[in-house]
């Protein structure tokens, strides 16, 4: 009797041990421990130095140009949402016409196409314009819409610029979707008790349902940031020098492939997975607190 409760007791010990071990997220000391080994090479190789520095400043391009062209999608997004659960049609159709076409462009081509065909046709046109104001008398004849887009003058929209912009419009139409999601999961009788209260529409959207929206669609914001992060890489397309031009550069000149691509994998990586964690952490919070 006392044997077999022992061997019941070990049992029950060995599975709870194998439960825990298979909770465990293997996966992340697995990529902790390349983590450490690829920095352990990187310290100790002079390559692998030389290649980071050489690629310092493109961590910085990405960087900007992923916070700053997100600021501008969730800007879009939300404008763009708001149109989606609109009940005036126009509002409607215009927002449902941008995030269609948005979402079934590839976002390379959005690039090239508002990098070299839309923004210098809006360029041709304020030009148009300020030569016009000025031939009425009611700007100087170098004025600052006749001058967009000259190099000379300092005016030149440059590629990190309409790298952001493209990033931006293509990304808006993926925020917008989230941002529709979030507002149409709040209930409906929500919005009827606030107009019951004397609230007007924009009202009610403003102080009753869109903080709660916001709140459900965090997460999926963070992973879009996160995707917007990889994205980014594309700008490399349009001569930007973020981490994947200047690799490219270095690659190039040095023929070491095999250790400059290590490295720009690397940082996307490592970029990526902190910020996942993050998100991670984010939904953990907002479940608790809910």
């Amino acid at each position: 009797m006392d044997s077999s409760n022992r061997t019941s007791g070990v049992a029950t010990t060995q599975g709870q041990i194998t439960d825990s071990l298979s909770r465990l997220p293997w996966w992340l000391l697995i990529l902790v421990l390349g983590a450490v080994f690829l920095i352990f090479r990187f310290i100790n190789d002079e390559t692998y130095r030389e290649i980071f520095n050489f690629l310092r400043s493109g961590i910085i391009v990405t960087i900007r140009v992923t916070v700053i062209a997100y600021v501008f999608a969730i800007t879009f997004g939300l404008l763009a949402g708001l149109g989606r659960v609109s009940s005036n049609p126009i509002i409607y159709n215009i927002a449902t016409l941008y995030v269609q076409i948005m979402r079934g462009l590839p976002i390379l081509v959005t690039l090239l196409y508002v990098s070299f065909v839309i923004i210098p046709l809006v360029i041709t046109q304020i030009n148009t314009l300020g030569v016009y104001l000025a031939g009425i008398g009611l700007l100087g004849e170098e004025n600052i819409l006749a001058m967009l887009g000259n190099r000379r003058a300092g005016l030149e929209v440059n590629f990190e610029i309409r790298a952001i912009i493209a990033l931006a419009i293509s990304y808006g139409a993926f925020s917008a979707e989230i941002f529709r999601a979030g507002i149409e999961s709040i209930g409906r009788g929500q919005m009827e008790a606030a107009r019951s209260l004397g609230m007007n529409y924009f009202e009610a959207m403003r102080h009753i349902i869109l903080p709660q929206a916001v709140r459900r669609v965090l997460p999926p914001l963070g992973n879009d940031f996160i995707a917007m992060l990889k994205e980014s890489s594309l700008v490399s397309a349009l001569g930007v020098q973020d981490i994947t031009q200047l690799g490219r550069l270095y690659s190039a000149s040095s023929f070491e492939y095999l250790k400059t691509y290590n490295m720009v994998a690397f940082l996307y990586l490592s970029m990526t997975i902190l910020l996942s964690m993050g998100v991670k952490t984010m939904e953990t919070r907002l479940r608790t607190n809910d």
